[in-house]
Order: C-alpha cells, then sequence, then structure tokens
C-alpha cells in the first residue's frame, strides 16, 4: 500500500474533503482499468466479487463535487477519464440490465456535463434515458422494474432516481415529456411504497414473486431518493406538496433510524449497503440548502460528520468503515469509502 496521508486536526470542512478525495484516489484508484477497484488492501479480492457498476457511478459524483467546490481542473480530468474506462469496462457501453445503476449513471454524467459544459455526457445521459423509460411496464400499475430480467419486481430504488433525473432534465432542457415521465414515477412510488401515515419509505414489492412490501427493510437509502425526487420535483414545479413530501420523509427517516441522542446513522454493512447513507446524506444537503429553516437536517449532518471524523476515519490510511462511530477493520469497500467521503462533502458544502 502506497505511503499514508497525514490528516491535519482542526481543518474546516473543506480541507478535509479535500484530503479524503486525495484518500480515495490514491487507496482505490487502479491504473490498470482505469476505474476503481472495489477493496482496500488492493490484493483483497474475494474469487466470487461481483462487478458493482453503479459504485463507479457515484465515483464520478464525488468528482463532481470536487470540480464544483474547487475547480480545480484535476477534477475535471479524473471524471472525464473514470467516464470512460468506465464505459469501455462495462463492455463498450454505459448501458446495464438494472435499471437502477443505469439512473445513477445518468444523475453523474449530468452532472459532469453541468459541471464541464461536455457535450459527450449530454450525449451520453440522454442515451441512458431512453433505455432507462423501458423500465416502466403495467405490473403493479405502473412503476419502474429495477432490472431487464425481473420486470415485475418494483422497488424505489429504481423509481426515485429515475423521477429525480426526469426532473433535472426538464428542468434543464423544458421537454415536457420529462416532467410527466417525472410525475407519473413520483406519483406511483408515493402511492405503492411510501407509509401514507408517516412518509417513511419502504423498499420495494414482489421481490419474491408474491406480492408483497418489504416492510423490514429499512433503509436510509430509499428515504433519501425519494426526498430526492420530491425536492427536485419542488424545484422544477414550485408545487408545496413536494417540499412536504420531502421535509416529512426526511423527519421519519431521523426519527426511525437516528440514534435519539447522538443523531448517528445506522451502521448498513457493507457492500451495497455500504453506499446507503451516503445517498441520503447527498439528498439531505440538498434538502437543508433549499430549506436552511429546517435545522435539524443540518444537525444530523454535521453531528454525523463530526463523529466519522473524530472518531471513525483511520488518519494513517484515510479509510473509513460502515459506521462512522468506530474505526474501520480492513478490507475496506470502495462503497464504503464512497458514503464517508459523501459526508465530508456535504459538510463542506453547508460551511461554503
Amino acid at each position: 500500500m502506497e505511503q499514508p496521508i497525514e490528516a491535519t486536526p482542526g481543518e474546516p470542512w473543506h480541507s478535509r474533503a479535500d484530503w479524503f478525495q486525495r484518500c480515495l484516489w490514491r487507496n482505490y484508484f487502479n491504473e490498470e482499468t482505469g476505474i476503481m477497484n472495489q477493496w482496500v488492501p488492493r490484493d483483497f479480492i474475494p474469487s466470487d466479487d461481483n462487478f458493482y457498476y453503479w459504485w463507479q457511478a457515484h465515483v464520478i459524483d464525488v468528482l463532481v463535487d470536487a470540480y464544483e467546490r474547487t475547480q480545480d481542473p484535476v477534477y475535471a480530468e479524473r471524471i472525464r477519464s473514470l467516464s470512460c474506462s468506465l464505459r469501455a469496462y462495462n463492455g463498450g457501453t454505459f448501458l446495464h440490465n438494472y435499471y437502477d445503476d443505469m439512473e445513477w449513471t445518468a444523475l453523474a454524467l449530468l452532472r459532469a456535463y453541468l459541471a464541464t459544459g461536455k457535450e459527450e455526457y449530454k450525449a451520453a445521459v440522454q442515451e441512458l434515458w431512453a433505455d432507462i423509460r423501458t423500465a416502466w411496464n403495467d405490473h403493479y400499475g405502473g412503476g419502474m422494474a429495477w432490472k431487464k430480467d425481473q420486470t415485475d419486481y418494483k422497488n424505489t430504488p429504481a423509481n426515485a432516481p429515475a423521477a429525480i433525473l426526469a426532473a433535472r432534465l426538464y428542468g434543464l432542457f423544458r421537454e415536457e415529456e420529462d416532467l410527466e415521465w417525472a410525475v407519473r414515477i413520483y406519483a406511483w412510488n408515493k402511492k405503492h411504497l411510501v407509509d401514507p401515515a408517516t412518509g417513511f419509505v419502504w423498499d420495494g414489492i414482489n421481490r419474491l414473486g408474491d406480492g408483497g412490501i418489504d416492510y423490514d427493510w429499512e433503509f436510509t437509502y430509499c428515504q433519501g431518493v425519494f426526498l430526492g425526487a420530491g425536492l427536485e420535483l419542488y424545484r422544477v414545479t414550485m408545487e408545496p406538496q413536494y417540499a412536504q413530501d420531502a421535509i416529512r420523509t426526511a423527519e421519519a427517516c431521523f426519527d426511525r433510524l437516528c440514534h435519539p441522542e447522538s443523531l448517528m446513522l445506522p451502521d448498513e454493512g457493507i457492500d451495497d449497503t455500504g453506499l446507503f447513507k451516503g445517498i441520503l446524506i447527498r439528498y439531505l444537503v440538498q434538502l437543508g440548502q433549499q430549506f436552511p429553516e429546517q435545522q435539524r437536517i443540518r444537525e444530523v449532518i454535521l453531528a454525523n460528520a463530526a463523529c466519522l471524523w473524530e472518531q471513525g476515519i483511520d488518519a494513517e490510511w484515510g479509510l473509513c468503515g460502515p459506521s462512522w462511530e468506530q474505526q474501520p477493520e480492513t478490507p475496506v469497500q470502495l462503497s464504503v469509502q464512497l458514503s464517508g467521503l459523501m459526508l465530508l462533502e456535504g459538510a463542506a458544502a453547508l460551511h461554503l
């Protein structure tokens, strides 16, 4: 492993985010593949390890975070290089069997387009969005399928990010069809997978082919993407119900998933779930920026960031674990590291 990068106590959040960005690149970037390794140490690769395409999309997203914050051209070059390498590694295309994976890639590349103005990102988003729209079908009254070979399983991870994407596309290019998609997808998600009594968001319906809803899957991810969809629709329509939905879901998330005293978010483990808290933080930051009077949002984000910085980071190697309250144990997955970086970037965004 490379020589360690030392953390500096007392640094402001933007400096902490810069340091953790450097740690991500140094620890995980693979020069041979052009994308990120999924584990650190690098020699720890399980023989049956899956290729998690959507994790790389979130790498692009955090690089955009850094570029927007710093305007450092190094980050713009890394976005370009990694996106090209991801396309090549995925078989020469951004298209994929999993609709939610494509949605995350499209969201990241759309941000890259806005940040850099490069038309190649816009073209990739348009290609992805055309394919993503094929996810909609009549099983359970509509909604976006999770993946192409299981079209009767519908979940929040495939629907809420699609609504965010459609709403953002409408906000940028004013194609009415995109707004119609955003409204329709959001309405299906709210009707079928949101608790009407509390605003808490459930994961999916018919995963096992029995028509059941996974009420016991209480994930930070689902809260984050649904409130993100509500916020995005509010921004493009200014209809207050969308904002009310988003704030209500945030409150339900805090009440059910945060520790009542410390405000810490739960340890959700590794693999895909290792990314969940970071995604929640991303959309909570946006909600807090839109509605700064919602002080609880800021309190939760900064409480988690302070705890991660003080207790949860290996300062020698620049790694974090799935618990933001404890030192990480190696090996550390990319998904988990990305969540920690999203948290530090979120704290930096709140202090700009």
